[in-house]
Parts: structure tokens; sequence; C-alpha cells
């Protein structure tokens, strides 16, 4: 455990921060974050200014109230409008929890959602579960009658509220389960990227003495807060579709305080989804099916669980926030805390025919491709500095995929198909043509991952299997990577570029790093030809993209820049390919060329792409250019008008979002403790514990 950093410091919005800077607004808060089907926001300051919602803006409505004294009031949601807002003092938004504080009536009441997702804890971390934890206390000296509701409607189980639901009860190891679904349940039917899900259910368990129902919003939500009582009958008027009453699932549960000693309670907020992946036609079930096989086990042994892992996630958030303070400062800290279950809610965690786990990322907000390589690249960092089995379970379907008949190309896919369903590459040309594949990117992308993993684990017992599809790839990257021809890189936003200065450094960067994973592949041959190759590139790259202060944008651009966030792996790996010259004169131009809210992608346009820029802060040898050039991001966070998940593509003028949220990518922004070798190896290792 740290000792001398206090998380209340570094979480806290409405008051100030430990070092007496104003607190921290993040653009959107996390309150029930699993995957990208589970993935529940506040998008407001306080909690009582709006509706929770998917990351994707569509209302996930929770209504959560308190009765005081018998008066009541609103702590969460914009309705029953006529019931008072409690005063919300203070959110801390820590890795795995996110804490309100409320203050009415002479009673404060913490209320926090708990999402266990430790890292080497696999059984936690798959479980789709928030804990949902109040604790009450007084604040005047005096006794108080006190209970608290919450309820969550249908919309967390449909894609259009036009959609039919039905829901039930049962008693599960003396708990009460509700849950609620919709009636087709059309497993893994919907693909693409706005999407919800509209197939499995979402349960909320309470203890065996709450009070709950199934109704109508109106009438549990007015019953609340007129008279602090829930309908003594379940509503069962269905099917029905979400929008027709609004159906929802309530809890009361009682809080009495004493005067001198706290009073607390807790929910759970679980989903089910009965299959979670299509692998080449082959349905998944989600991984937590590994160690309960079905949901009554799930909630069992989550709240059998309970003590154990909110105590685990309070010492895991105070021993992490002290690290990513110690390696980026205070602000730094904070915009990893906000990218934390961000960067796991864009993944999903599934199960192979053998057990085995495999990891399946979504392309949020851009196209809804599962999968996808350059999406895999930029939340690696996260991965390799947590679990790298977790990375590993990434790669292998792409890996398989490649190494398959199916795959015709020389190079490395972009994506595996569409989220949920990982049937074959959809993007571009696909399996069919090479017209918009992005070869030069997604090969170099493998073969710096495949290094990276052998890196941190010792051994290259991972890639050795794979030896012959990643000796392709680094053939490919031999002949085309040192000047990439006419393609789209993972920034294919701006659109085709040829003679790309950074995709060309990613390449040679790839080369030296396969040339060392073969050195510990035994293969001294093809180590010493691909060390060689990388070398001799790497000096000719530096006469090419030479534009006297900085380096080029294109070979055949001057008077053009971009930021070469690639070669932080030449850093970070320790390949000691490009002088240290290069990375100085960029860094320097950086620096003259950022705006107020960072570094531009290149001179073509405003925006920036926050995992990069944080990458390209993280090639700067000392502290003080890291927090010139990482410093921005944060007031970018703090200040954008866009209240949604934490973008990673945004304008550096206006702090506007350009496009893309809650994108698993954000993992990218622990990169900065992957450049010191003992916290990368302390950490991968569990270094929590």
């Amino acid at each position: 455990m740290a000792v001398g950093f206090s998380v209340l410091a570094c979480g806290l919005m409405m008051a100030q921060s430990a070092s007496g800077e104003a607190a921290f607004r993040p653009p959107a808060i996390p309150l029930v974050t699993h995957d990208p089907y589970f993935s529940v926001w506040s998008m407001t300051d306080k909690l009582t200014d709006g509706w929770s919602k998917h990351w994707t803006g569509a209302n996930m409505a929770m209504c959560g109230m308190a009765r005081i004294d018998g008066k009541t009031y609103r702590f969460a949601g914009e309705l029953p409008k006529d019931t008072p807002a409690m005063e919300q003092t203070s959110v801390q938004v820590l890795p795995t929890r996110t804490i309100y504080i409320f203050e009415t009536g002479g009673v404060r009441l913490t209320v926090t959602f708990c999402s266990p997702v430790l890292p080497d804890k696999l059984e936690w971390l798959a479980r789709p579960v928030t804990y949902v934890s109040f604790d009450a206390a007084a604040m005047d000296g005096k006794a108080h009658e006190m209970s608290v509701y919450l309820d969550t409607s249908a919309e967390w189980v449909v894609h259009e509220t036009a959609q039919q639901v039905v829901w039930g009860r049962f008693t599960i190891g003396g708990m009460q389960a509700m849950r609620i679904g919709t009636k087709e349940q059309p497993v893994l039917e919907r693909t693409g990227d706005d999407t919800r899900i509209d197939w499995g259910y979402l349960y909320m368990a309470a203890p065996a003495n709450a009070a709950t129902v199934m109704s109508n919003d109106k009438t549990a939500r007015n019953g609340f807060a007129e008279k602090g009582v829930l309908p003594n009958t379940d509503d069962l008027r269905m099917p029905r579709r979400a929008n027709d009453d609004w159906p929802v699932l309530a809890s009361v549960l009682a809080l009495p305080i004493k005067a001198d000693q706290a009073a607390s309670a807790h929910l759970l907020l679980a989903y089910d989804d009965d299959y979670a992946i299509e692998l080449f036609e082959r349905k998944l079930r989600s991984y937590w099916r590994h160690f309960s096989p079905g949901i009554d086990e799930l909630l069992q042994a989550a709240e059998r669980d309970y003590a154990d892992a909110v105590k685990a996630c309070a010492a895991f958030d105070e021993v992490l926030m002290a690290g990513l303070e110690a390696a980026g400062g205070e602000k730094y800290a904070r915009l990893c805390a906000l990218a934390y279950r961000e960067a796991l809610a864009g993944q999903k965690l599934a199960a192979d025919f053998d057990g085995a786990p495999l990891m399946f990322p979504k392309e949020n907000s851009s196209n809804g491709c599962i999968s996808t390589v350059d999406v895999i690249y930029p939340a690696a960092p996260f991965f390799l500095l947590f679990n790298p089995a977790l990375l590993e379970a990434q790669l292998k379907p792409v890996l398989d995929y490649a190494a398959s008949a199916r795959w015709p190309w020389p190079f490395a896919p972009h994506d595996l198909g569409c989220y949920p369903k990982a049937n074959g590459q959809v993007y571009g040309g696909g399996e069919k043509t090479e017209k918009n594949q992005m070869p030069v990117e997604e090969s170099a992308n493998m073969l710096i991952l495949m290094t990276a993993i052998a890196h941190v684990e010792g051994n290259a017992d991972f890639s050795a299997r794979y030896v012959p599809t990643l000796a392709k790839w680094a053939n490919y990257l031999l002949e085309k990577g040192l000047d990439p021809e006419n393609q789209l890189c993972t920034d294919d936003f701006a659109g085709h570029l040829a003679h790309n200065a950074n995709l060309s450094a990613k390449a040679i960067v790839a080369l030296a790093a396969y040339a060392r994973l073969c050195e510990q592949l035994k293969l001294a041959d093809d180590a010493h030809r691909y060390r060689a190759a990388a070398e001799d590139m790497a000096k000719r790259w530096a006469e090419m993209a030479n534009d006297g202060d900085h380096y080029r944008l294109a070979f055949d651009k001057p008077g053009t820049w971009s930021q070469k966030y690639n070669l932080v792996w030449d850093r970070l790996l320790g390949l000691k390919l490009f002088p240290s010259e290069v990375v100085e004169k960029e860094i320097a131009y950086y620096k003259k060329v950022q705006n107020k809210y960072g570094i531009p992608l290149d001179n073509r346009k405003d925006y920036t792409k926050t995992d990069w820029l944080i990458w390209t802060a993280t090639l700067a040898q000392s502290r003080e250019d890291f927090d010139a050039l990482a410093a921005p991001t944060y007031a970018f966070a703090n200040d954008t008008p866009d209240r949604r998940a934490l973008s990673d593509w945004y304008d550096t003028k206006t702090a506007k979002m350009v496009g893309f949220t809650a994108r698993p990518v954000i993992g990218g922004l622990f990169i900065k403790m992957l450049a010191d070798e003992t916290t990368w190896r302390k950490w991968s290792k569990g270094g929590s514990q």
C-alpha cells in the first residue's frame, strides 16, 4: 500500500485537489461499465441533472431517492420533478469505483458504484456485476429514519424502446432477484456500431429483507416519493413495449441511522447475455461461465465475494493512483483513473471451446468492427501493464485467422468482422481485394505487440507457433515499409497518404522488434538480418524525413510535420534504433506547434488523438517535457463541452469532440507506466498486491 497519497485528492469534483488546483470535471462518469453493451454513464456534473446513458447517448435510466425522516429527496435521475435533489458535494472517479457523496437533512449519503474489474483476477473481471453500495451517517449527531430507493428501466435491455419486454422474479441464495429482457431474444442477431443489446437479461439482486417491485416508473417512483413505500404487487401487464409506462425494477433498502453509527446496504446489477460473441460461426459464452455455470451461481458468488471485492478494489485504486501520480503527475493520474474502466468496457471476454479466454474489442463510435488490429495496438499498454495474458487473448483470434487459408494476403488483417460477429474481415477490401487495406500499419502493429509480450514475459512462447505468419509480415515490411505506398493507416479519417514518415517509422521499429523476437526464438540468422535491415532503414529515414528543425509528415512534402508517436516503442523495448537526437528534435518542435489543448496530429488539421498525444509525450526524456505535452490533454477532458465518455479524437483549439467516444484505445494512456522497466514488470506480475 502506498504511503502519503490520498485517492480523495485525485477524484474530487466541487472540491479542491491536493495541490490546491480546481478539481477535475470528467466529461462523463462511469457507473456500470463491463462491456460494449453493459456500459452505463452519467453525462452530467450532478447525478440528478439527467438520466444515466449508454455510451452511445441513449438513455439507460436509473432513478435513486433517499427518504430521510419522512421527507424524500433524489440522488439520481431527473424524476420525480417535484422531489427535491439532494446536495451533491463531490464525485470521485477511481479506476474501479465511482463515489458520490450527498448531504441533506442532517445525513451524509455515500453512493458507490464498484465494478471489481481487477486485471489479475479474471473471475472478478469477467463478472458482469456492479455493486451499488449505500453508506449513510449522521452529520448532526442525531438518529435518523432513512431508506434508499433505486430503479433501472427497461431501456437497459432494448436497442429501441418500441421493443417488447418481459420480466420476472426469483429467489437466489437468500437474495431477491428481479430480471427484465426482450420478449424476442434475438441472440447475437444485431451487429453494428450505434447499437444496444436486445437479448439476455438485466438483473437487480437485493437482500431478502428489501422491498422490491417490478412496476411502471410512475407508480414505483411516486409511491416511494410520496409515502416511502412500493406497490404491494408486481405489474404483470406484459409483454409490452419498453416505452409503454416504462417498466422498471425497483428496490428499497432500509438504512436506519444511529447518532454514532453509520448504516450500510448494497444491491447487485448484473447482465446475463446468454451468448457473447460469434467466432467463425461458433457462438461463444461469456468467460464468467468458466467459473459459474449460470446466473444463479454468478449472483451467489458475487454476493459472497462482496466484502472481499470492495476491499480489494479500494486497495487496488490506492496503489495504482499512487503509481500513476509518481509516473506522470496528479493530472495524468486523474486521466488514467477515468480511462481505466472505459478501456475494459470496450472489450468482451469470452470463452473458447476449450475454456481458454478470448478477448474481443469493439471499435466503438467509428464503424463497430470487432478485433480491429489498430484498436488493439493503441489499447495494448493497458494490458501489457496489468496482464499480458489478456493481450494474448485479443491477438490469438487474429493470428489464427491470418494463419488460415481464408486470409489470402501477405500482410496482417485489419479486423475480424462487425461486433459481435467475428466471422472475417469486413473493412476495406476484406478477403476479396487489396484496395483500402492497411498493410504496413497492421503488419507492423502485430510484430510490435508480439515482441512487447515476449519482452515483458521474458520468453517468446506465445509467438513460437506463429513464426511462419510473423516472418511473412516481416518480409512484407522489408519490401514495403521504408517508403510506404499510397495507403490508409490507423489515422484513416485523414485519408490515404503516400510516403508517410510516421508509418515508415512504425515499420522500421517493427522490423527491429521482430529481430529481437528472433533472438528469443533462437533464430540467430534472422535476428541478424532483420536488425541490420532496420538499422539501415533508420539511417535512411532520418535523411528522407529531415526538414531542418523537425521531421516531415511525408517524405516528399517539405514544410510539413506530424507526431511520430510510433517511435515510442524504440524506447520502451530498448531497441536503440533511432538516435536520441531524432526524438529530441521532434519534442522541441512539438512544444512550438502545440495549441491550448495539445499537439495536432499533423499540420493538416487542428485535431489530435488522445492516445497518440500521450504516446508522443512519453517519448520525452524529461518529466518537464512530458508534463508540457501531456497536460493539455487533461485540460481538454476537463473543458470539453461534449459530455460523452473520454474521446480520443478532439480539436486542440476548441476542446470539442471531433468524433469517437468510449473506445478501448483509451487504454493507451497507460503507456507512461511502461517507460520505467521496473514499474512495467512490477505491475505485469501482479504489482497491485
